[in-house]
């Protein structure tokens, strides 16, 4: 999901002019576009669908780091403590 600067660097008066062929655009090529003004880069655009995915990834990556911080600082559970916490069998 690499931008290509050829393709998804468009300037913010496109997204005035035609805004939905900027999301068109962002949704059929799955990648994120970026809107520029005045040669800055101000915000960009993403489909939701590739939005939520990358949110999840994210919530993964934070949850494994949590986890191995927790294991680095002893805060670990035996299997059958988790259990027992949770009330499983």
């Amino acid at each position: 999901m690499k931008t290509r600067f050829s393709e998804d660097v468009i300037p913010l008066t496109d997204l005035k002019i035609n805004p939905g062929r900027v999301v068109k655009h962002a949704t059929d090529v799955r990648r994120p576009v970026l809107l520029t003004s005045r040669g800055r880069g101000v915000a960009v655009v993403q489909s939701v669908r590739d939005y939520e995915t990358a949110e999840e990834g994210r919530a993964f990556m934070r949850a494994v780091v949590f986890g191995l911080a927790d294991i680095e600082a002893g805060r670990e559970l035996t299997l059958g403590q988790a259990k027992a916490r949770l009330g499983l069998k």
